[in-house]
């Protein structure tokens, strides 16, 4: 039987009323891979339960755009489980898992040995996870009672934060300019307006139930209800990747109290699947850890090259301002490459190792450059 009448993709219009087999035009993403015509029809009138999500709307910006590799979110920790038979081929396919494999998550930071050299040419470290609360719909899929619950509970939480964590909470709706402009010049704003965040339903409401909280420091920061429930994000200048792993394991610990002493609830956290997230990219940790640091030896060396080594290293490679090389031509964004199937203690390890490396052999193929 196939669906007659399915609901709508998220936020596009152009889809109608879906009433067959849509047409993917991100015909080489995962999800064109995985969303068979058997599939669809088994799955495609099936509504979650937590917050009303359809396969539909999981898959509208594979359906609505060309230009997706994966193409799919999650509107609640129901989707994952409810469309098992398309979700869990893509996060093993993307993630490199086996169909049997489960998570462990580590935040222990007296596990981590050693640190980032501190004659590395770092400019600066940057930590980030997603964290969401469980009985809430997620981003794509969160209802605007959900949303504002999200944000109330954060804002117990941070109201409560003890020391180097205490500061403020500035909600979106009725920002004040002058507040507005200062976190845009800190870069901290998260903006209304992505194509791929609006189609997949993230953009609902907007401003409502949204807002940024940082420290006085502005070396802790959390985005509430953006692409994520909580993201939450600890840096500072330099590199001092054990200092700054260590603030955010503090703050995330600082929020879950606060959370679980006022609502019962506790961070959606699946045993295979790790912390969950919107976006199946980030299932697992969710963590992004890295370091913008002068690489001159490996740019003169070749970016390909860079590229490859930091594969071996399980490292990711960027440029600092959307190129390689970024602005001043070798400055690179270094970041663990793997969220899945390793835990956070061993990803933030991989990554203090990697750039260590990263580094001796910059100095070596600098001194080997002045010879020719």
């Amino acid at each position: 039987m196939g669906c007659g009448s399915s609901q709508a993709a998220a936020g596009s219009s152009a889809n109608g009323g879906l009433s067959s087999f849509p047409t993917i035009k991100s015909t080489h993403s995962l999800v064109a891979k995985h969303v068979t015509k058997e599939k669809w029809d088994k799955l495609c009138k099936h509504t979650t339960k937590t917050a009303g999500f359809t396969l539909a709307k999981a898959i509208a910006c594979a359906v609505e755009f060309d230009n997706q590799h994966c193409g799919i979110y999650a509107g609640d920790w129901d989707s994952y489980k409810d469309f098992s038979d398309v979700f869990d081929p893509i996060i093993q396919e993307y993630h490199g898992i086996s169909a049997d494999a489960k998570h462990t998550s580590d935040m222990d930071f007296s596990k981590i040995t050693g640190n980032v050299n501190p004659d590395a040419p770092v400019h600066s470290t940057r930590i980030r996870v997603g964290r969401s609360i469980d009985g809430f719909g997620l981003s794509p899929g969160i209802t605007k009672e959900q949303r504002l619950g999200v944000e109330s509970l954060f804002k117990t939480a941070s109201a409560n934060f003890k020391d180097e964590l205490a500061g403020t909470y500035y909600p979106l709706t009725g920002m004040d300019e002058t507040v507005r402009q200062q976190l845009v010049d800190d870069h901290f704003l998260f903006m209304s307006g992505d194509r791929n965040l609006t189609v997949a339903g993230m953009e609902r409401d907007w401003p409502e139930g949204r807002g940024i909280f940082h420290n006085k420091d502005k070396t802790f920061l959390v985005w509430v209800n953006e692409e994520d429930q909580l993201r939450i994000i600890s840096m500072e200048k330099g590199g001092d990747v054990l200092g700054v792993f260590k603030r955010l394991a503090g703050g995330i610990q600082a929020v879950g109290d606060s959370v679980k002493a006022e609502s019962g609830k506790d961070f959606m956290l699946d045993e295979k699947y790790g912390y969950v997230h919107s976006c199946p990219t980030n299932l697992g940790t969710g963590m992004r850890a890295s370091v913008h640091i002068d690489l001159p030896g490996w740019t003169a060396h070749g970016v390909d090259k860079l590229k490859a080594r930091c594969e071996e290293l399980s490292l990711q490679p960027r440029g600092t301002r959307g190129e390689s090389g970024g602005q001043t031509g070798h400055t690179y964004d270094i970041s663990n490459k793997h969220r899945l199937g390793y835990s956070e203690v061993q990803l933030v390890q991989t990554m203090i190792d990697g750039v260590n490396t990263l580094y001796e052999e910059d100095l070596e193929l600098q001194e080997a450059q002045k010879k020719e």
